[in-house]
């Protein structure tokens, strides 16, 4: 079993089952706002994209809790995330990223929201798409309209300051999003919001494969 793999196992739960939830995906009626093998909604996507607004709002709307995951490492380590790649480096900090979101996803009715970075690991990646009852939605929009957002929002983002850089690193990170989603919604043109009601008629119009 290769490295990655085998450690993605250790940090699920033991009664967990290698599944990928996307192979089977109920049709949500208006008595069940959402289908029934669905313990958790995973938003993921490059920052700017909106997953930790979008995020709480979702959870409201449908009555679930909400988790932020770089909160949540930050809360399991008492550090920042800035202290911790100043102290200890990216490869601690993705390694603590893994365990936080192996954590993250033993929660059921919760809306959990990835850093922008989370699924280049591949760790990360078989955690979200081995962990039953997980299901990925990717908040997508281009380049330009994210880095708009990302100013407009006045929080220091170091990886912003060579734009060029930056969306270098937005494409490699494109086709990780596209993969990891059971869908995509498009937000360019749409408040957070009018997000959560695509996000919601989506689901519902998905049929079981």
């Amino acid at each position: 079993m290769p490295a990655n793999q085998h450690e993605a196992t250790k940090l699920r739960s033991s009664a967990m089952t290698s599944t990928d939830t996307r192979a089977e995906i109920p049709t949500i009626t208006a008595d069940a706002p959402l289908p029934p093998t669905f313990e958790r909604l995973v938003l993921t996507g490059f920052m700017g994209a909106g997953k930790s607004t979008v995020g709480r709002l979702l959870a409201a709307r449908i009555g679930w809790d909400f988790l932020d995951l770089d909160a949540h490492l930050e809360e399991r380590t008492a550090s920042t995330i800035p202290e911790i790649f100043a102290l200890h480096g990216e490869a601690r900090f993705r390694r603590l990223e893994s365990s936080a979101l192996a954590s993250a996803l033993h929660r059921r009715n919760t809306i959990i929201a990835l850093g922008g970075g989370t699924p280049e690991g591949l760790t990360n990646r078989l955690l979200l798409e081995q962990t039953p009852g997980t299901f990925t939605i990717f908040l997508d929009a281009p380049f330009p309209t994210l880095f708009d957002r990302c100013v407009l929002q006045d929080i220091v983002r170091p990886v912003l300051s060579d734009p060029d850089a930056a969306h270098a690193r937005f494409a490699a990170r494109h086709p990780l999003y596209t993969r990891l989603a059971g869908i995509t919604i498009e937000t360019a043109n749409l408040t957070p919001q009018e997000t959560v009601e695509a996000l919601l008629t989506q689901l519902k119009t998905t049929k079981t494969k």
